[in-house]
């Protein structure tokens, strides 16, 4: 036998080999379980029924400690599972058919507007403020030197129909960045426009300064969902804001929701 050898064909570089594959195939497995806590395990989308066997596919239960006294989580739990009615009705009767809204589809929470079930409180910053408030409230922010104050441009959506005016904005404190824009929606009320979902540029025979929407027409702010408080948004308000103009993508007009060829 050769130097390093165990028994006639099998010797220690061998073993080595073998053992680190075992390790490498468990290391796999255990991420695998471990990047599953939560939206895990799958449902079956006809039967509801789980698709694979949680003991065998899902980490052991663990519990979190949430920030400022909220409590504490577990995840996975199998008993907080999502059990809203799914405002929509199949376009085939097979699993992974395409999903039709029922009733509006901007509200129906599928598609590109679904939603999360989010904590119904208020995200909150290190020192236990809100998160994100209105500057009237956040009054330690401004906009900075030389950057254009949106508040009193007009809302403008892409068949240049004005759907209000911005009367605040919305700033994150821990980012320091603006979050929505307070609009004043010209039939009355007020909407919350996030963000990502406008841009700031001159449209219109008058070329003056406008927010410039995509998502959403002018008809539709005066469904945005709204929040509670007027001076605070929780994250479930946030979730159903962001999908609301999710759904403007796909659904605002009939035309969205042909092919493009």
């Amino acid at each position: 036998m050769g130097t390093g050898a165990i028994v006639g064909s099998i010797d220690v570089a061998q073993v080595t080999l073998y053992v680190f594959w075992i390790f490498f195939a468990a290391l796999l497995w255990y991420i695998r379980k471990e990047d599953r806590r939560e939206g895990y395990p799958l449902e079956h989308d006809v039967t509801r029924q789980y698709d694979k066997d949680p003991w065998l596919f899902l980490a052991s239960p663990k519990k979190f400690v949430l920030p400022h006294g909220a409590g504490t989580v577990e995840v996975p739990n199998l008993d907080d599972r999502d059990t809203r009615p799914i405002a929509a009705e199949r376009t085939a009767d097979f699993a992974g058919a395409s999903l039709k809204p029922t009733g509006n589809p901007m509200l129906s929470g599928v598609g590109p507007g679904a939603w999360a079930e989010r904590a119904d409180k208020p995200d909150l910053a290190a020192d236990g403020k809100a998160l994100i408030a209105p500057m009237s409230v956040a009054t330690e922010f401004s906009i900075a030197e030389g950057d254009p104050d949106p508040r009193g441009l007009p809302v403008m959506d892409m068949n240049e129909e004005i759907a209000g005016t911005v009367s605040d904005v919305w700033v994150d404190r821990a980012e320091q960045m603006i979050r929505y824009f307070q609009v004043d929606v010209a039939g009355g009320g007020t909407a919350l426009l996030p963000h990502n979902f406008c841009r700031l540029g001159t449209l219109g025979r008058s070329r003056g300064k406008v927010l410039h929407v995509k998502a959403i027409m002018a008809s539709h702010f005066a469904d945005v969902p709204g929040t509670a408080a007027p001076d605070q948004i929780t994250l479930l308000e946030e979730e159903k804001i962001m999908a609301y103009y999710g759904a403007g993508t796909l659904y605002a007009t009939p035309e969205r929701q042909e092919p493009l060829l």
